[in-house]
C-alpha cells in the first residue's frame, strides 16, 4: 500500500463474528515449515490432541478453584432472595434503611483473569438462581443514562440502538420501546415475573427446577474502581428508593482493596450498601496449582525446560500476574515445539510409543542421530553398538522405544520423588530450596540439585529437625510413594516405614531410660568428699567433649541420607537424559521475543528502517541515507537523530524539503512551486505533531521556535 505517511497506514480491524477455523490454517503453516510433510499432519494432529486435553484439564482446575467462591456467593444471593421473598424482619429492616444486599468480590490485580471468573459466576447465577443477571463496564457506562440503557439491554435480551437520537433513554424491545429508568425496570420486572407465575402448571414445574419464584435481579460491576463516583451514587441513590419493589443485589469486583469502596462513595452513599465481603484465591496460590496439574505429572507427555519456565514465571510475576497469560505462554510453547522440532512427533503416551516408532522415516532417524543427546549416548556404548545405532535404522528404532519409554518412567519417578523432597525442604526455616514446588523443580531442572549450596543447606536443617515433624514428613512421603502406579517405589516404601517403626520404638526406650537413669548433678551432690568431686567433674568434662550420638540423633541421619540417596537416583536434571529434546521445549529466546514486548525497540525499527514492516525493498537505504520514498514521519524521525537537545524548526522543515523534493524537477513554475511548499509544510507539521505524540519530542519552553528531543542512544 503506497502511502506518504504512517499515520495513513494504520488501521484497526474488528475481528469477524465467524470464529476462523484454526485448525486448517495451523496445519497448513506445519505442513510449510516442515521439510518432511509426510509426518507434518500427525505432527499437527498430536499438538491439536495434546492441546485439546490440556485445555479440558486446565478449565477443570479453574472450575474446581472457583467453587467455594461462587458456592458462597450463590449462598449469599440466596439468604437475599428468601428475606425479600418472605418478608422477614430483617429484610424489613433493610427496607426501612434502604439498604442494598451487596457482595464485594476482591479478585486481585490479575485483571485478565476476571473475565473468566464473572462468565463462570453469570453462569451459575443463571442456571440455579436467576435469569436476570446483566455485567457492566465502565468504559460503556460514562454516564448514568448510559449504564441504565446497558442495564436493561441486557435484562431484557435486547440491542439499544446508540444511534437514535430522538430517544437516546429508550431501547427497543417487542417492536415498542421501553424508557431507561428505575421505574420501567420495576413495570418490567413485575411483568415478566406475574407472567412466569402465570404459566401452566408443567412449564412452571420446570422453570422452578432451576430459578425461584421472584427471582432476584443481579447487578454485577466487573470493574468497581474504573466507575465515577457520580455514576456509582446515582446508581445507588435511585435503587435505595425502589428496594421495596425490586430484589436488587450488587456485586463489586475489586482488584485492589475493599476499601475501595469508601473511598469512591461517601458515607451518605455507602450507608445504603449491606455489604459483605468476598475473598478469591491468590494468583499464586493459582499459578501453583495450574503448574503442579500440567507439568508436575506424568498425565501429559509434553514437558519445559527449566529457562522456557523461568521465562513464564517472571513474566507472570513482575508484569501481569495473569494464569490466562501464563496459560496462553504455555500454550504457546507446545504449539512452537510441534512447529520447529522435526521429532516432536515423538513426544506422545506412552502407548503409542512403539508405533510412532516404527513408522519413522529413514530421514528421521537421522535427525535422532543428530541430537546432543542421542549423540552422547551412543559415545557412551562400545563400538559394535556404535555402529550398529549409526548405520542400522532397524536397531536404532529398537533402541529408541526404550529410551523414550525409560523417559517416560523418569518423568512419573522424577515427580514423585519431587514431592517427597518438597515435603521436607517446604518445612524448613529460611526455604533454602523456595517454599513453593515451582521453584524447586526449576531448581532441579536447572542442574544436579545435591550439587548446589541451597540443597546442602537444606540436607543440614533436615539434620536438626525433631521428631514430631521427622514422622510427620515420613508419613507424608509413604502417601505420596504409594500412590505411585509402578512397583518402582515398594522397596523405598517398606524402608520408610521401617524407619517410623524404629521411631515408635525410640519413645518407648525414651521413657524406660528416663526412670533408671541418674543425672550427674544429683551424684556430684552425693560426693563430699573433695578427690571424688574432682573425679567426677573429670569424668563429665571427657564425656562432654567425645559425646556419642543418641540412638535418634542417628536415626534422623539415616533418614536424612536415606532421602539424600532417593534424589541422586531420580532428580536428574532431564537434559541430561537421552531424547529430551523429543519432549522438552527449550527455546527460551524464541519465547522471549514473542511474548517480552520492547516497544521502543519496535518503533526504532520501523522508523528508521520502514522497509522491514511495508515490505517494501524500495524504501531500504543503505549508508545512513534518508530515501524521499519513505513516510514523512521516517524521513523526520532520521532527521532529528542528527540533531541535539534542542532542534530548530526552521532548519528541521529546510532539510524535510531537501529531502521530499530531492526527486522532483528542478524546472517547475513558480505558482505551482508555491503550492508544493504549502503541501510540505503541512506534511511537516502532522510528521513533527506524530514524533511528539509517540514522545520522542516536546515543545521547548527556552525557545519557542525549537523543540525539545527526548530520547538518546541506541536501541
Amino acid at each position: 500500500m503506497s502511502t506518504c505517511s504512517v499515520s495513513k497506514g494504520c488501521f484497526v480491524f474488528k475481528p469477524s463474528t465467524k470464529k476462523r477455523r484454526l485448525s486448517d490454517k495451523t496445519a497448513h503453516d506445519f505442513r510449510c515449515a516442515s521439510n518432511d510433510s509426510e509426518d507434518a499432519e500427525l505432527r499437527f494432529v498430536t499438538c491439536q490432541s495434546l492441546w485439546n486435553q490440556i485445555k479440558s484439564e486446565t478449565e477443570q482446575i479453574q472450575e474446581n478453584l472457583n467453587k467455594q467462591l461462587l458456592d458462597n456467593l450463590v449462598s449469599f444471593l440466596s439468604r437475599s432472595h428468601s428475606d425479600f421473598q418472605e418478608k422477614t424482619t430483617e429484610w424489613t429492616c433493610r427496607m426501612k434503611f434502604r439498604e442494598i444486599p451487596t457482595a464485594a468480590l476482591v479478585l486481585g490485580v490479575n485483571v485478565t483473569d476476571h473475565d473468566l471468573t464473572f462468565r463462570g459466576l453469570s453462569d451459575v447465577l443463571q442456571d440455579n438462581i436467576t435469569p436476570y443477571v446483566a455485567l457492566l463496564e465502565a468504559k460503556d457506562c460514562p454516564g448514568i443514562k448510559n449504564l441504565m440503557q446497558k442495564l436493561m439491554g441486557q435484562l431484557i435480551k435486547c440491542d439499544i440502538d446508540v444511534d437514535s437520537l430522538e430517544d437516546e433513554d429508550c431501547v427497543q424491545a417487542s417492536q415498542s420501546k421501553i424508557r431507561c429508568s428505575m421505574p420501567s425496570l420495576i413495570s418490567w420486572y413485575d411483568s415478566v415475573t406475574k407472567k412466569t407465575n402465570s404459566e401452566t402448571p408443567s412449564k412452571k414445574r420446570n422453570s422452578s427446577s432451576r430459578h425461584w419464584q421472584s427471582p432476584p435481579v443481579v447487578v454485577i460491576f466487573k470493574d468497581m474502581e474504573s466507575f465515577t463516583t457520580k455514576v456509582l451514587q446515582d446508581f445507588i441513590v435511585i435503587s435505595s428508593q425502589h428496594i421495596h419493589e425490586l430484589p436488587l443485589v450488587l456485586i463489586f469486583g475489586i482488584a485492589t482493596s475493599p476499601m475501595i469502596i469508601h473511598r469512591l462513595l461517601p458515607h451518605s452513599v455507602s450507608s445504603l450498601l449491606c455489604i459483605e465481603l468476598f475473598q478469591s484465591l491468590s494468583c499464586k496460590e493459582h499459578l501453583s496449582t495450574i503448574i503442579d496439574k500440567l507439568l508436575l505429572t506424568s498425565q501429559f507427555p509434553f514437558k519445559l525446560g527449566e529457562k522456557v519456565l523461568q521465562v513464564l514465571i517472571n513474566i507472570f510475576l513482575y508484569h501481569d500476574f495473569s494464569v490466562q497469560n501464563f496459560i496462553k505462554g504455555f500454550q504457546f510453547c507446545i504449539v512452537e515445539h510441534f512447529y520447529s522440532q522435526p521429532l516432536s512427533v515423538l513426544c506422545c503416551p506412552l502407548a503409542d510409543i512403539k508405533k510412532r516408532v516404527y513408522s519413522l522415516s529413514h530421514d528421521q532417524c537421522e535427525n535422532i542421530r543428530r541430537l546432543p543427546s542421542f549423540r552422547r549416548y551412543v559415545e557412551r556404548q562400545e563400538s559394535g553398538k556404535q555402529i550398529e545405532l549409526l548405520t542400522n535404522d532397524s536397531f536404532l528404532k529398537e533402541e529408541t522405544e526404550k529410551l523414550l519409554e525409560d523417559l517416560h518412567v523418569y518423568h512419573e519417578n522424577y515427580v514423585q520423588i519431587l514431592r517427597c523432597l518438597h515435603v521436607f525442604t517446604s518445612s524448613l526455616p529460611k526455604y533454602p530450596l523456595g517454599k513453593q514446588i515451582r521453584e524447586l523443580h526449576c531448581a532441579c531442572l536447572e542442574n544436579r540439585v545435591w550439587e548446589t549450596e541451597e540443597y546442602e543447606s537444606s540436607l543440614q536443617l533436615a539434620r536438626m529437625l525433631n521428631k514430631t515433624d521427622l514422622v510427620t514428613m515420613l508419613q507424608q512421603c509413604v502417601e505420596i510413594l504409594m500412590s505411585s502406579s509402578g512397583k518402582e517405589f515398594d522397596r523405598a516404601v517398606e524402608k520408610l516405614k521401617e524407619f517410623l517403626t524404629q521411631f515408635q520404638n525410640l519413645v518407648a526406650e525414651a521413657s524406660q531410660e528416663r526412670d533408671v537413669s541418674v543425672s550427674p548433678q544429683k551424684e556430684l551432690q552425693k560426693k563430699t568428699d573433695l578427690y571424688h568431686l574432682q573425679k567426677t567433674l573429670l569424668e563429665l568434662k571427657e564425656s562432654r567433649r567425645s559425646k556419642k550420638l543418641t540412638k535418634f540423633e542417628m536415626l534422623r541421619f539415616e533418614v536424612v541420607d536415606y532421602i539424600d540417596s532417593l534424589v541422586r537416583r531420580y532428580l536428574v536434571p532431564a537434559d541430561e537424559r537421552t531424547l529430551h529434546e523429543t519432549m522438552y521445549f527449550n527455546g527460551a529466546a524464541v519465547l522471549r521475543g514473542h511474548l517480552n514486548a520492547a516497544p521502543r525497540t519496535a518503533l526504532h525499527t520501523a522508523l528508521n528502517s520502514p522497509h522491514w514492516y511495508l515490505k517494501n525493498q524500495a524504501l531500504r537505504c543503505d549508508g545512513g541515507g534518508i530515501s524521499n520514498k519513505a513516510p514523512d514521519i521516517c524521513i523526520v524521525y532520521k532527521l532529528h537523530l542528527e540533531c541535539g537537545r534542542l532542534i530548530n524548526l526552521v532548519d528541521w522543515l529546510e532539510a524535510f524539503s531537501t529531502v521530499v523534493m530531492a526527486a522532483e524537477e528542478p524546472n517547475a513554475d513558480a505558482a505551482s512551486s508555491d503550492q508544493v511548499d504549502d503541501v510540505i509544510h503541512a506534511r511537516f507539521i502532522r510528521a513533527v505533531s506524530e514524533l511528539e505524540l509517540l514522545g520522542f519530542i516536546k515543545p521547548s519552553k527556552q525557545k519557542t521556535d525549537h523543540v525539545a528531543r527526548l530520547t538518546w542512544g541506541g536501541c
